[in-house]
């Protein structure tokens, strides 16, 4: 440790990613966790017999090199599934994506969503890409907009599409041929798009196998290290537990507000910076049920403004690991905000509630665990501050030798293949500064 060491702040898969490949290289690094145990986001605990992960994660791969890490480091526990996803929408459910498998929808709701596409094609997408609510409408016309993409983006973002940009995109929602859109809104086609067509998750233990390979082989991890302040002109960290680290080299994977809250005297304009980013919060529930539930679904969204969450997926689809012989176990996501505030007396008795209104628990359904993560920081939200904001801040940090890593970190959209990427990336940035 001192002013030639590299500090990462957060253990957790960007954390951790960043500090393997430090490893790998034989560079000096020294890893801060405010928890007491490593994985951050990446977690799996055991309760009552059954193995929860913190909200819903799975492994995608675009990357042939994360792919054969991640398989390096997991061996054999590793499974590759045929994702199995829906839309719940007219009180029914169709395949997912939306857009692709009108096939089921009420005859005026599909003839919308499929003549509007067809206009939308026509003009080429030319109704401008000021906003994510422009890139909507010209991706996928004003029916789609209307019954899915606007309604789900809303519920899911806390704010409406046209307050975004569209710069988060990157391929996360799939835009589908016309053929294929044709082919979907006249039979039930099984074809499957968009990059996470198939994924990837641990045949055994949870989501978080993948952080705890990762720490086989990271050394240097200091646990219950909670960061109270960052001394720049000192080149200090000082922590809750009363501990004090100099740093050189410093790598954040904390959520880049509370960055900003941990530096005191920061000039004007990175302040001001600092207040503009916005986010969403993630309120997970986590149940564990006593019958086996026969569905093969993997998850399914709900756009519903009268439904209290957004998304439902299903552990045992996953692995029959995570439950007890002869069990079933889901995760439920709800969205809140500053913007959208959550009733937290209130939420987990309506989940259950709005989980039998759309069929998913029925009578003879007994819920025997409930495990509830409320997540703080869930998704950068990428509102016409976003970038200026975003920049300004990094540029600030950069100059005081403090590079960000992750989503949090990075305060970006991003895969779990994208964050592990995103550690070795900052390993080789600050070779290159060195």
């Amino acid at each position: 440790m001192g002013r030639n060491s590299v500090s990462i702040l957060g253990a957790g898969l960007a954390g951790l990613s960043a500090a393997w490949h430090f490893q790998q290289k034989g560079s000096p690094y020294h890893v801060y966790e405010k928890d007491m145990q490593p994985g951050g986001m990446c977690h799996s605990r055991k309760v009552n017999g059954y193995i929860f992960d913190r909200d819903g994660h799975l492994l995608h791969f675009r990357h042939k090199e994360i792919f054969d890490l991640v398989r390096e480091l997991l061996n054999d526990n590793l499974v590759r599934h045929r994702r199995d996803s829906w839309v719940y929408s007219e009180d029914r459910y169709i395949r997912y994506p939306f857009q692709a498998n009108l096939f089921g929808l009420s005859r005026p709701v599909l003839k919308e969503c499929l003549t509007e596409f067809i206009k939308a094609r026509r003009n080429g997408g030319t109704l401008g890409k000021e906003n994510f609510l422009q890139w909507i409408e010209g991706a996928f016309g004003a029916g789609i907009a209307k019954h899915f993409m606007v309604p789900y983006n809303t519920k899911f973002w806390t704010v409406h599409p046209r307050e975004m940009t569209a710069e988060w995109l990157d391929g996360f929602v799939p835009q589908p041929s016309m053929d294929r859109v044709i082919d979907g809104a006249i039979h039930d086609s099984r074809q499957l798009l968009g990059y996470n067509s198939h994924f990837w998750y641990p045949r055994q233990g949870g989501i978080g196998q993948l952080a705890a390979a990762f720490c086989k082989g990271v050394r240097n991890i200091h646990t219950g290290f909670a960061l109270k302040k960052i001394d720049l002109h000192r080149r200090r960290m000082i922590f809750d537990n009363g501990e004090t680290r100099e740093f050189g080299h410093l790598i954040s994977t904390i959520p880049l507000p509370e960055l900003g809250r941990l530096i005191p005297d920061l000039p004007a304009d990175v302040a001001r910076a600092f207040g503009e980013l916005r986010w969403n919060s993630i309120f997970n529930v986590n149940f564990g049920l006593r019958q086996k539930k026969s569905s093969s679904r993997h998850w399914i969204y709900f756009p519903q403004e009268d439904l209290s969450f957004f998304r439902v997926g299903f552990f045992h689809n996953f692995s029959s690991d995570l439950t007890p012989p002869g069990r079933s176990s889901m995760y439920v996501e709800v969205s809140y905000s500053k913007d959208k505030p959550l009733d937290r007396a209130m939420i987990t008795g309506r989940i259950e509630k709005d989980l039998r209104k759309v069929g998913i628990l029925d009578s003879e359904d007994t819920i025997e665990c409930r495990d509830v993560n409320d997540i703080h920081y869930g998704y950068p939200v990428y509102d016409r501050h976003y970038a200026v904001a975003r920049r300004l801040i990094l540029d600030f940090l950069h100059r005081q030798r403090i590079l960000t890593c992750g989503r949090y970190g990075g305060w970006r959209y991003m895969s779990m293949e994208d964050v592990i990427l995103d550690g070795k990336e900052i390993s080789r940035r600050v070779d290159v500064l060195n």
